[in-house]
Parts: C-alpha cells; structure tokens; sequence
C-alpha cells in the first residue's frame, strides 16, 4: 500500500470513528427526547388516542416508502453524483411527496372505513402533509449524510423532537386530546426540514431531462420494493391488531414500541449512515471490508444486545417508570417480547451494509421476501392468541431467519461468513446473560421501587456479562474490539 493510500485509509477511519461518536451522541439524546416523550404524553393521553394514531400510520406509512423511492440511499451510494444529478432527484422525491399526500387525503375516508373508525379520516387528512415535508428533505438529509456531515444531522435528529414535544405538551395540555399526536408530526418534520435546508446550504436549479437518471431509479427501485416488503410484514402486526383487537391493544402495543423499537431503530439507523459511506468507498478491499464488518457487528450487536437484554429482564420496572398508572399494565409482557425480537434483528443487520454498498439490491429483495414471508406467517398465526400471540410471533421471525442473510450473501460476494456466524452467536449468548441477570434481579426486587430495580438490574447485568467476557477469551476479544473503537472516537473527539 502507498503512503498515500495509507493516509487515505486513515483519515477515512478517523472520518468513521468521528461519525459514530457524533450520530451516537445525537441518537442518544434523540432517544432521550423519545422516551421523556413517552413518558409524559402517556400521563396526559389514553392509550385509544394512541390506537387511532397509530391505525393511521400504519397504512400511510406504505405511501412513505413511495416518496424516498430508494433514492435517498442511491445517492449516498453513488461514487459520483453530479449537481445536476442531485437536483433531479430533488424534484423527483419532492413530486412523489406531494402525489402521495393528495392520494392520502383523498382515500381518508376509506383508511376510516377499514377500521370503522370515523375519526380517523381528519386525522389522515393532516397528515398528509408529512409527505410534502419529508419528500423536499429527503436529497438534503442524503447530501449531508454523503458529505459525512453528520454533526448537521444530528442537531436535526435532536431538536426537530424537541421542539415538537414542546408542542405536543402544550396542546395536550390546552385539551387537545389525539391532537396533540397529531401536532407533534406535523411540527417535527417542519423542524427537520429547515435544518437540513439550512445546513446543506444549496437550493436546486430546473430539473434536466438529458441527465441520465436510469441507474439511480434502476437502484432506488430494488430498495423501494424491497424497503416496501419489510414494512408490510414489519406493520402487519399494526394492522391486524387494529382489526381484531381494537385501538386500547393497538395503543399498548404501540407504547413498547415506541419505548424499545423506535430507539433501535434510531440507533441502527445512524450506525448504518456512517458505515455505508465508508464500506462503499472500501469496497475492492475485500480484506479491509471484511475487517469492518466483523468489528461492526461487534461493536453494534453487544451494545444494542445488552441494553435490548436487560430490557426484556427488567420490562415490569421499566413500563411503571416510564408508563406508570394501571392502564398501561399490558406493555410489560410485550416490551420484553420485543427486546427479544430486537436482539435477534441486530445479528444480521450488517448484511443490509453489504447488500447496499456492493450494489446486489436484488438479492436484498429475494432476502427481503423470504424472512418477511416468514415474520408475516407467524404473526397471523399469533394473532389469534391475541395481542400477546403476535409479540410472539413478530419475535420468532427474527429468530428463525437471520442466519439465512449470510449463507445467502455468501454465495455472490466475498465476506467473512463463518466470523458473522460466530459473532452473531456470542452476542446470542452475552445477550441471554444480560436477559437472566436482569430478571433475576427485578424479581427479588418486585417490592421495591421501579428506579431501583432498573439500576439494580443494569448493574446486575453488566456485572454478569463482565465475568463471562473476563473468563471466555472470545467474549474477552470482543470487549476489547469495542473499547479500540471508543479510544479511536475519545481520541478523535479530543481534537
């Protein structure tokens, strides 16, 4: 390797290193924001204004997927993106926004009438217009992100909820009622907009039809359609627990997740801005690459997979902390359920890194439609046990199917398969102690207050997984790959 390619190398692992401590640290507080937000609107709204909203978003939030196209990631991914480029696409996500947002208005009233729930037509009605705000954003958020601005990012990430908590409060407190949900959208994507315009500091020219576009819509395509899949089997549980069960389970359910799945995600998400970037621009590395992949998984799956443990151990103290009263008493058995399910979720998330960055998005969709076949199954079969019969299902499906992503993947490009094997199985393993020790802990604990019995169960816990990481070299391996990465990020930080 040349010294120039040496310093190349780097300055992108300083650039990745610096980008993680940045989205995390955003993430964090985000996720911050998210729980305060839980955990103060569900004292001030019924868990049935949570139903209704969340009926509404579970069939518009198809439509969502329409608006970005996969465009978004097509542009990161590009290894060449003209201005002219980036300005087509531009308009293209912003006219799909604002057709989408006039389809929504117009089939309100049959959104309502799926459920029979009359209410929910002036509810789609406005949020409609969340489509016209996300659909201009969208070429902002993916120049910065392929800019590696992340600081940007993250004060989007981070005030945009702020600033719509802040109005949701007031509104439920002035008696607004599911309105309140409602004004807390409409408000955030408005904040996030102006940060991301603001920040990425260009405004588009007339779109060019002589431009050639065909490659970008040939990719966006594959993720659209595979993007659409996912969340037809990841929203199905929404649907048919709206449909069979009504807006009071639907409102429970929606609460564990928004307490455990929605920060996953946030975090999963920014993970997957900083590696895609840095992954497509090592891509004919194959020794490099491999090296990232494993040290990612690392890092992301003992993380995630412990906090995601020690959740479902201690799901009791943390729903009467956050939840409180009686009527949210039914979000503790499906909390822990789908900490179960996220565990499992994270194992192969690296795969989505390789399907995208090596450019085999048609093999990410046949992926796609095996295990969204089989989450989509279980949770039908599931649903006739009811609410709790669907968390089953809906954790299952991970379960079974996550070890069929690199066999897969492993059979048209080059990457280090029996390591995401094995380290998958140790974050498995870390993760159940963490599950064990927690709910142990929380269970001699039941009389005690909910605080105690989380912080008891954390430092349970983490001193379970300490032991086994200090007694098994593997573990002991991996503990230190993840402390490498938090000296490269303090280093970087310090500058």
């Amino acid at each position: 390797m040349s010294d120039r390619e040496e310093g190349q190398g780097k300055s992108l692992a300083q650039s990745a290193a610096s980008g993680i401590l940045v989205t995390m640290t955003g993430q964090v507080l985000r996720i911050a924001v998210q729980v305060l937000s839980v955990a103060i609107l569900a004292r001030l709204l019924s868990p049935t204004d949570y139903g209704l909203l969340a009926m509404v978003a579970a069939v518009i939030g198809v439509a969502d997927i329409f608006r970005d196209f996969g465009l978004s990631t097509a542009a990161i991914q590009a290894k060449t993106l003209s201005r002219a480029q980036r300005t087509n696409l531009f308009w293209i996500n912003s006219g799909i926004g604002l057709i989408l947002a006039v389809a929504v208005f117009a089939l309100a009233p049959v959104i309502a009438s799926i459920y029979g729930q009359p209410a929910l037509v002036d509810i789609a009605q406005v949020l409609s217009a969340t489509f016209v705000l996300n659909g201009v954003a969208t070429q902002y958020r993916a120049d910065l992100n392929r800019k590696l601005a992340f600081s940007t990012l993250a004060v989007a990430d981070v005030a945009s909820p702020i600033v719509a908590l802040g109005g949701a409060v007031w509104l439920a407190l002035s008696g607004a009622g599911l309105w309140a949900l409602v004004g807390q959208q409409l408000i955030q994507y408005s904040v996030m907009l102006v940060i991301v315009a603001w920040g990425a500091r260009w405004l588009p020219g007339l779109p060019r039809t002589s431009v050639p576009m065909d490659g970008m819509l040939r990719f966006g395509w594959n993720i659209v359609v595979t993007q659409l899949i996912n969340y037809v089997s990841n929203n199905a549980d929404y649907f048919i627990i709206g449909l069979r069960s009504g807006a009071v389970a639907l409102g429970n359910y929606s609460r564990a997740f928004q307490l455990l799945m929605n920060p996953l995600n946030q975090v999963r998400s920014p993970i997957t801005r900083v590696a895609i970037p840095v992954l497509a621009k090592i891509q004919d590395d194959d020794a490099a690459y491999g090296a990232f992949l494993l040290r990612g998984q690392v890092a992301m799956g003992h993380s995630l997979g412990f906090v995601l443990g020690v959740a479902a151990g201690a799901a009791a103290p943390i729903t009467v902390l956050f939840l409180g009263g009686e009527e949210w008493s039914g979000v503790a058995p499906l909390l822990a359920l789908l900490a179960v399910a996220g565990v499992f979720q994270i194992l192969a998330f690296v795969g989505y890194w390789v399907y995208v960055t090596r450019a085999l998005t048609f093999r990410l969709l046949q992926d796609s439609i095996f295990s969204s076949s089989v989450r989509l199954a279980l949770i039908l079969v599931g649903s006739h046990w009811g609410v709790i019969g669907v968390a089953v299902g809906y954790a299952l499906a991970p379960a079974l199917t996550w070890p069929a992503t690199f066999w897969w993947l492993s059979r048209f490009t080059t990457i280090p398969t029996r390591g995401l094997y094995l380290g998958a199985l140790r974050i498995v393993a870390l993760s159940g102690v963490a599950v064990a020790a927690s709910w142990l802990t929380t269970l001699w604990l039941q009389d005690e207050a909910a605080i105690v019995s989380i912080l008891a169960a954390l430092l349970t816990a983490g001193s379970a997984c300490a032991v086994v990481c200090a007694a098994l070299p593997p573990f002991r391996r991996d503990a230190l790959a993840i402390l490498d990465v938090a000296r490269r990020m303090a280093r970087r930080s310090s500058r």
